[in-house]
């Protein structure tokens, strides 16, 4: 009973608590006064109140601006967003705020986090890059632009996981040909896969697709192009030993050319 007693009692004083805020929250709302606003959205954000210091910013930003405040607002406000997880409205936000505040003390932090929100809206290698080729743009001209920047080296490591994700991207990309059975589009793929990342440890297991699709490609064009295409087919085929010699994908391979071999004598004939 006095557990039950207790609970309603807490489970008031918040409902209380809540009201009392959310009266407040809505008296500065209405206020025509912008300072009002100011100072609040200040407070707000200092306690980590996100939505309700970027309602409030957003609201006195084009009062604001050209005002000594209005610098504060536009890098806070960005950062408010920033905070709830909306990067495509921070990038832009951050965006606008060191194309407008060239000079300020905060320009280079909004720089980065420019970037930085482009690459924390960017989705997992399986999806569309856009974001992430935006952000790996803007973090480049970043270090160009500050190289002695206390963000160089996170600037460099979000480069890098980009360049990860837009690899392996590209990987499953080509292979996908593959997997459909286009294996026209998927020798061009894989090579311009290797072209792309040349470093790639993907390149081991593509130049033997490529020399595969090739095959494929082969055995199923019409007679009179067939011989050509073997004999392009053979041609991967020693790059890719010539490349890697003790690829696990060798004895496959080399069956394949073997037969590739047999089927140009026999085209050759006619």
């Amino acid at each position: 009973m006095r557990k039950r007693v207790l609970f309603y009692i807490i489970s008031a004083s918040i409902a209380i608590t809540l009201f009392s805020a959310c009266g407040k929250f809505r008296a500065i709302e209405k206020s025509e006064d912008w300072r009002v606003k100011y100072e609040a959205g200040l407070e707000y954000y200092e306690n980590k109140d996100y939505y309700r210091s970027s309602t409030l910013f957003e609201q006195i930003l084009p009062i604001v601006r050209g005002l000594p405040e209005g610098e504060k607002v536009q890098f806070y406000y960005a950062y408010s967003q920033y905070y709830q997880r909306l990067y495509d409205l921070a990038s832009h936000h951050f965006k606008v705020f060191y194309e407008t505040y060239g000079r300020s003390e905060f320009a280079q932090e909004a720089a980065y986090m420019y970037a930085y929100s482009l690459y924390a809206a960017s989705p997992t290698y399986n999806l569309d890059q856009t974001n992430s080729i935006q952000a790996l743009m803007a973090m480049q001209q970043f270090i160009n632009r500050y190289p002695t920047s206390e963000f160089v080296d996170d600037a460099s490591n979000v480069i890098n996981d980009v360049q990860v994700r837009l690899e392996r991207k590209g990987y499953e990309n080509a292979k996908q040909y593959y997997r459909l059975e286009n294996y026209n589009a998927a020798v061009i793929a894989f090579q311009s896969f290797s072209e792309n990342f040349p470093d790639s440890e993907y390149n081991e297991e593509l130049s033997y697709l490529k020399f595969m699709a090739q095959y494929k490609y082969a055995e199923k064009s019409i007679s009179i192009r067939q011989l050509e295409r073997f004999r392009e087919a053979n041609q991967y085929y020693q790059d890719f030993i010539d490349n890697y010699p003790e690829s696990e994908y060798i004895k496959e391979a080399e069956r394949k050319y073997a037969d590739s071999l047999e089927k140009i004598t026999e085209l050759a004939k006619n």
